[in-house]
């Protein structure tokens, strides 16, 4: 993906090497958290990454094509896959401008003390309600799931079909374990196989493309109440694929969309744990990520809406579920997803705790009380929320649809005209106005979301989502 300005020439990459890596020669340098040699390798930062990007929206992505049809879904995800790129070229820009790898950091050089706690605040915030809704899928999904798997047809209330218990037992054998890592670059076995299970479930969505028919006979939904939902589709056309469609559900999945490539807490660390770190490397991975992600977004959306086209609900495994409440594949499927949910949590704790360090311990070496009982507090804080909260998701859906366009469009691109100097790019060239209106973009976005949340609100309804 050709980018304008987007790779270095020889003389600022030197610059930007020796600004990474500061030390004296014949001395032993310190190790410290925010500035160490990297040792992942490439393919393995293209899994942390890619796991980073790949949220819960997945499941969602084929109810916004059947509200946009296939033609417009594809020209809206392929605006938004160049934009996010756009975006981390930004971040990697100004990184490399001034020699740091933490996104705090960046917000210290850009606006002071107050930047550097405004960006460690979004990215904790945005991050917990990352954390919170990986987890209320676990908490919704696995008692069903377990259930099922024991042939059962209604919630007993056994311990073990509890989901309380089950997030408390999965965020201590699984979840705490993984989080304890000194380093991202070790969850790159585990968010590979986050990632494999992924693949899985779109081969079986592909997969039962060919096994379903429409329109979808059972007896707990009828299918014209389904349809009565979609003012603009009519049962004659059910099933029919469009190609382009506007209805009054469209201009819900542009937020939707626009928040599915959402990895940029993480690049910065990634950046700094990446092997032979340079800008154009860690932008090859970030292109490859987003690359990987958007195949497997498009494949998504386009088998699971031309399964169920008019049917399709906001939630796609639901709506298979419908079709067959024990279908063992489905079953499988609806595991696979939890897996992969679950190992995505430990590699969104990673920039809360580096946040958190640099905001309370900015100076501090890295030591291990530290590390541990940051992730301890933080797992714990999120259980708690999921347990006793249930209005929690409500309130996170306001604070994603204000932290999520901050960190792709708005952070980035202030960042970029403030971090740039002047004298390499005049306040009027090309490149700072085009994250002059980069930004601007963001502020619709996040107008945009709040609005339809609202009017979600304000109406009963729940329709609008995040690309998490």
């Amino acid at each position: 993906m050709t980018l304008t300005g987007a790779v270095f020439d020889g003389l600022e990459a030197m610059a930007e090497h020796d600004e990474f890596l500061p030390h004296k020669p014949g001395t032993k340098k310190q190790t410290h958290f925010t500035d160490f040699e990297g040792k992942t390798s490439f393919g393995m930062s293209v899994f942390n990454l890619s796991n980073a990007i790949m949220g819960s929206g997945i499941l969602g992505l084929a109810f916004a094509m059947s509200n946009t049809g296939i033609i417009l879904f594809i020209i809206l995800l392929v605006f938004i896959a160049i934009l996010s790129a756009y975006s981390i070229h930004l971040l990697l820009k100004s990184a490399g401008v001034v020699g740091i790898r933490a996104y705090e950091q960046l917000g210290n050089r850009a606006f002071g003390p107050p930047g550097k706690l405004l960006a460690g605040c979004i990215i904790t915030v945005h991050n917990i309600g990352a954390m919170s809704s990986y987890l209320f899928i676990v908490k919704s999904e696995l008692p069903l799931v377990i259930q099922a798997f024991l042939g059962r047809h209604e919630n007993t209330g056994e311990w073990f079909l509890n989901g309380n218990y089950l997030i408390i037992i999965v965020s201590a054998f699984v979840i705490l374990p993984l989080a304890l890592m000194k380093q991202l670059g070790y969850l790159g076995y585990t968010s590979g196989f986050s990632l494999s299970c992924m693949v899985f479930f779109l081969i079986s969505v592909i997969y039962k493309k060919f096994n379903i028919d429409c329109p979808l006979k059972d007896e707990h939904h009828n299918i014209t109440s389904i349809a009565d939902h979609y003012t603009t589709n009519d049962t004659d056309g059910f099933c029919d694929a469009k190609l382009f469609t506007i209805n009054s559900q469209t201009a819900y999945t542009i937020p939707i969309l626009a928040f599915a490539f959402v990895c940029h807490p993480e690049v910065l660390p990634i950046y700094t744990e990446l092997r032979d770190a340079t800008k154009k490397r860690m932008q090859t991975v970030a292109n490859i990520s987003i690359m990987a992600m958007f195949v497997m977004y498009l494949l998504t959306a386009l088998f699971g809406y031309l399964t169920f086209y008019g049917a399709v609900e906001s939630e796609l495994l639901h709506t298979y579920s419908r079709v067959d409440p024990l279908d063992v594949l489905v079953l499988c499927v609806r595991l696979a997803v939890l897996v992969a949910v679950t190992l995505t949590v430990p590699v969104v704790l990673f920039p809360i705790r580096r946040a958190l360090q640099q905001i309370l311990f900015p100076e501090k070496p890295f030591h291990w009380a530290r590390h541990i009982g940051i992730a301890v507090s933080l797992i714990f804080i999120v259980n708690l929320l999921v347990i006793f909260v249930p209005s929690i998701r409500d309130i996170f859906g306001i604070i994603g649809a204000t932290s999520a366009p901050s960190l792709i469009f708005i952070l980035p691109s202030i960042f970029y005209i403030r971090i740039v100097p002047e004298e390499q790019e005049p306040f009027r060239s090309r490149p700072k106005i085009q994250a002059a209106c980069f930004a601007a973009l963001g502020f619709i976005f996040m107008v945009m979301s709040l609005s339809f949340i609202i009017t979600d609100w304000a109406t009963g309804e729940s329709r609008s989502g995040g690309g998490h």
